[in-house]
């Protein structure tokens, strides 16, 4: 059978039967679920999407997709377990900022 190779060469990992990009948002995603066992945070969600430019008669919605997304003290955090910041990935992060408010965190 054949794979793909990764472009940036991230190895696809599986944890509790979820399959991540790579070996980094795998493991961040274990930090994340023991912090959420010990009531740090709270609602860890994986692959949230927004919304960024809505669909219209020039092509489909524009989306964001989020590694992580959880609540701590109140406040929701957005993560991404960033290996390579790509042009596009910039500039989905300055459209979350601009339309959510959001600032993604890198990790």
């Amino acid at each position: 059978m054949y794979r793909r190779n990764s472009k940036h060469h991230a190895v696809r990992t599986e944890i509790d039967g979820i399959v991540f990009d790579s070996k980094h948002e795998a493991k961040r995603y274990q930090e994340l679920r023991l912090l959420e066992r010990a009531g740090e945070i709270i609602n860890l969600r994986l692959q949230a999407p927004y919304i960024l430019i809505d669909k219209s008669k020039y092509g489909r919605a524009i989306k964001y997709i989020a590694d992580f997304v959880y609540e701590h003290n109140g406040i929701t955090v957005v993560e991404d377990a960033k290996g390579v910041k790509t042009p596009v990935y910039c500039l989905k992060k300055r459209m979350m900022a601009e339309r959510y408010g959001i600032e993604i965190q890198e990790v």
